[in-house]
């Protein structure tokens, strides 16, 4: 028989009566009064959750849809029945969108929730039926384990240009959600519609995985609501944004200049020639670069070969695909330098490191059918300009949407007169932004306090989030609590060769959320564990290792095979 609709409002209201049947014998024991009872998933369609029950402001929200989904697949690809649940946050401010959002409820449910975050500028909705980022293909998802998962937009609905469309910006509460404020309605309203479903007052366990902007909504919800969350997986975390920013708007000015954007060909010619001088300082020439600092100490393009001709063309002139000219080798020295700011950010902020840039595959010629994704979230190929074309490197849309509808607000603005470094009148307005929207705190007391652990892996090769930036906020978070305390809560590994979410020179495949839930559920220490190649060599391996670590050859043994590597600091 189908229960009827009912709001958290009217639960409430139904407790006073079951205290007065209890009082008059009704339940017989003079105990507690039942507990409404578990809905029907279909009985979840039109519940509504109370603006009171959601912790930061809103006007209520609302459960607009809801429906069993029957199992399919099998193995560790299957996904269980669960009952697909959409729903919909109101904003205070009615020129605002609302926070779009789904939570898939297994019918057999393990007692814990995942939340999943989003990518780039969000605005679509994440699949609660997919993976923790570089999760393993021979593992369950979170929600074949068992979980409740669910994911928002954070607050807006991209237009064509998706996770590059920054149009929301204009609106400032939609811009508040964005910078973190939608992760915690989402998961106010996600545990209420959670503890509807199955009777329960809250799942024993919540984690939180994600990567890029979902790293940065990772470490956000570790620093900000540490009281929430049991464990974090923050992969390739974009976490100082506003700083990213406009390391972002330097990086495409410079690229900008005549003659400094390099076809996918030059880059190629750069990404041999890096590999030629630095792919054996680890002890053996296996394809990877896992000395990174070596390689960033010791390369120089002015002075680089590749197959032992000159990197530099003759004289610094453009003369083909087989050289970088001066203006490309001094664009591609933008990318791997810090920008510095010389005013004040609200922030506390005072630059955004270089990139790992030798090595670094940004976008070259490849058969893999993942290089079209690798390319389209590094330069793609088409140089910047304005009116900014879609095919212009990501961050250099990036920047452009953020400068005109974050910052400037005017749609009309061209970004590329917008000196990062010297903003005159809009100083004002990228130091506001930077408080919102660089998560940075290091004192992570609170979080470590109530038993809270954090994994962050980040890939040396990322050529959208420098890694450079995450080693950095990792030191930081030591220093200020100390290495001994941050080792009780936190470790960092970096994967070399790996890219930003995908790579076709090592994509990275690692079982990070059993390691989570053993140090949180069981007290394990992550152990000794290794990460899998899918794409560049399918299934070779290399160990995992805890920064500053990396994986140095033996001296012998198979280069395929993560035992044949050590972790050293050497």
């Amino acid at each position: 028989m189908r229960q009827p609709q009912r709001s958290l409002g009217h639960l409430a209201l139904l407790l006073p009566l079951s205290a007065v049947l209890v009082g008059c014998g009704g339940n017989g024991d003079g105990g507690s009064p039942p507990a409404p009872p578990p809905l029907a998933c279909a009985d979840l369609n039109g519940m509504t959750i109370a603006a009171a029950d959601i912790g930061l402001p809103t006007t209520g929200a609302l459960v607009t849809a809801a429906a069993t989904v029957a199992a399919t697949g099998s193995g560790a690809g299957a996904t269980p029945e669960f009952c697909r649940v959409s729903a919909s946050i109101s904003p205070v401010d009615a020129t605002a969108p609302k926070i779009m959002l789904q939570v898939a409820l297994p019918a057999v449910w393990n007692n814990k929730a995942m939340m999943f975050g989003g990518g780039g500028y969000n605005g679509t909705i994440p699949s609660v039926t997919g993976n923790v980022p570089a999760g393993p293909t021979a593992q369950a998802t979170p929600l074949g384990r068992g979980y409740a998962t669910f994911a928002s937009d954070s607050g807006h609905q991209a237009t064509a240009l998706g996770s590059q469309d920054g149009s929301f910006g204009v609106n400032d509460e939609a811009v508040r959600n964005f910078s973190g404020d939608a992760l915690k309605k989402t998961r106010d309203v996600a545990l209420a519609i959670i503890k509807a479903r199955y009777a329960v007052g809250a799942p024993t366990k919540a984690y939180f995985a994600g990567g890029s902007t979902g790293g940065r909504e990772a470490l956000a919800v570790a620093q900000k609501w540490p009281q929430d969350w049991d464990g974090v997986i923050a992969l390739y975390p974009a976490g100082a944004a506003a700083s990213l920013d406009l390391q972002f708007g330097r990086i495409t000015r410079a690229l900008a200049q005549p003659g400094a954007y390099p076809s996918p060909a030059k880059r190629k010619q750069l990404y041999d020639a890096s590999m030629q001088a630095c792919d054996a300082l680890d002890g053996v020439a296996d394809g990877l670069i896992s000395d990174i600092k070596a390689c960033n100490a010791r390369f120089d393009p002015m002075t680089a070969t590749v197959n032992g001709l000159p990197l530099r063309c003759a004289g610094g002139l453009d003369q083909g695909d087989s050289c970088l000219s001066d203006a490309q080798i001094a664009a591609f020295n933008v990318i791997n330098t810090p920008i510095t700011f010389g005013y004040p950010l609200a922030s506390g902020e005072t630059q955004y490191p270089g990139f790992n840039t030798w090595g670094t595959d940004f976008g070259i010629p490849n058969a893999s059918p993942l290089q079209p994704t690798v390319s389209a979230l590094s330069l793609k190929t088409v140089q910047p300009a304005n009116p900014m074309p879609t095919g212009a490197p990501y961050g250099s849309v990036f920047w452009d949407q953020w400068v005109r509808f974050f910052v400037t607000r005017d749609p009309n603005f061209n970004a590329l007169t917008l000196d990062p470094q010297n903003p005159g009148a809009y100083q004002e307005r990228i130091s506001a932004l930077s408080a919102l929207q660089d998560v940075n705190k290091t004192d992570l007391t609170a979080f470590q306090s109530r038993g809270g652990k954090m994994l962050i892996a980040h890939g040396t090769g990322d050529a959208l989030v420098s890694t450079r930036a995450t080693a950095q906020y990792v030191d930081r978070v030591r220093t200020t609590m100390g290495q001994a305390r941050a080792d009780t809560f936190l470790r960092y590994y970096e994967i070399p060769g790996y890219g930003h979410a995908v790579s076709s020179v090592f994509n990275a495949a690692w079982d990070s959320l059993s390691t989570l839930e053993n140090w949180v559920e069981k007290s394990t220490l992550p152990p000794n564990q290794t990460v899998t190649d899918t794409a560049g060599v399918p299934g070779r391996t290399r160990p995992l290792c805890d920064y500053p670590a990396y994986p140095r050859y033996n001296g012998s043994g198979d280069i395929n095979v993560a035992a044949s590597f050590s972790c050293s600091t050497q």
